[in-house]
C-alpha cells in the first residue's frame, strides 16, 4: 500500500514543481519589465530638466487653453469694468432720488 501512497506524493511534488516553474517564469517576466520601466525613467530623466517632452497634441491643446484662459481674463476683467460702472450709476441715481424724497416730493409743480 505504500507504492500508493509513494505515487500521491510524487504527483503532488510533480504538480508544486510545475507550480513553481509557472511562478519562476512570471518572476522573470516581471523583473523584465521593471528593468524596462526602470531604464526608461533614467532615460528620460537624462535628457534635461527631467520632465517628460510632451506630444505634439497635447502641446497644441495646451496652447489652446492658454489662448482661452487669456481671452476668458479679458472678458472677466470688462464684466468686472461694467459691474463697476453699473454700481456707479446705482449709487448716484439712489442719491437722487433721496434728494428728491428729501426735497418735499414733487412739491414744486
Amino acid at each position: 500500500m505504500t507504492f500508493g501512497g509513494e505515487r500521491a506524493e510524487v504527483q503532488a511534488l510533480e504538480q508544486l514543481e510545475a507550480v513553481v516553474h509557472s511562478i519562476a517564469d512570471e518572476l522573470a517576466a516581471w523583473r523584465t519589465r521593471a528593468l524596462k520601466t526602470e531604464s526608461e525613467l533614467r532615460e528620460l530623466s537624462g535628457r534635461g530638466s527631467g520632465v517628460a517632452r510632451v506630444d505634439p497634441e497635447t502641446r497644441g491643446r495646451l496652447a489652446e487653453l492658454e489662448v482661452e484662459n487669456k481671452q476668458l481674463r479679458l472678458k472677466v476683467e470688462a464684466a468686472r469694468s461694467r459691474v463697476h460702472s453699473l454700481l456707479g450709476r446705482l449709487t448716484f441715481l439712489e442719491e437722487q432720488a433721496r434728494e428728491a424724497s428729501g426735497n418735499g416730493g414733487g412739491g414744486g409743480r
